[in-house]
């Protein structure tokens, strides 16, 4: 459990420096609270009832979140259905939770309908996902746009575990990212 959880907080730094990755998109904290004022209680209840029956949830959904911000910015193409998306792309084929954000979209579609972005669904999803798991919170600015393009051939900018230092570099790079950033977040 100690290993996990010391993942878990390692990837909530993962998330903080994704995240400089969607500065500019118009985001702030508290986006919703006049259009959907409980969208983030709906999620954060959403993903409760999702990893209190499946804890390997918490991490799939980071996973996942990481996946989607790292490709063309955090835009949720990862969650594009559909013959050569994203989604379909090798090093996703293993994400998990899905249904998760499926589950909360419904959700905020009756409570709000058209208002949420599946984006900010997956942010919001991975923060409470860390939460859960006896990591740290933090305030997740919101308003980002759903991404309309999803290629499987876009996933080649995600980081591999048989890409060698300076091609990690390069993809690193490629996204503002320095070698510290690269050590922290690939570095055993």
């Amino acid at each position: 459990m100690e290993g996990t959880l010391f993942k878990v907080l390692f990837l909530l730094f993962v998330l903080s420096i994704v995240s400089t990755l969607v500065h500019g998109q118009g985001t702030s904290v508290g986006f919703y609270s006049s259009t959907c004022p409980k969208a983030e209680s709906i999620v954060k209840s959403t993903v409760t009832s999702h990893v209190n029956s499946d804890s390997s949830l918490a991490p799939g959904l980071l996973r996942m979140h990481f996946h989607d911000c790292f490709v063309q910015g955090c835009d949720a193409s990862v969650l594009v259905s559909g013959s050569g998306t994203e989604k379909t792309a090798f090093p996703n084929l293993g994400l998990r939770g899905y249904e998760v954000i499926d589950d909360a979209k419904t959700q905020l579609e009756t409570a709000c309908p058209g208002v949420v972005s599946c984006a900010d669904i997956l942010a919001l999803a991975a923060r409470d996902s860390v939460v859960l798991s006896g990591g740290l919170s933090w305030q997740v600015p919101t308003g980002r746009r759903d991404g309309r393009v999803s290629q499987a051939s876009d996933v080649n900018n995600l980081p591999g575990p048989g890409d060698s230092v300076d091609v990690q570099k390069q993809k690193f790079a490629a996204k503002g990212l320095n070698t510290q950033d690269l050590v922290t977040l690939v570095g055993k």
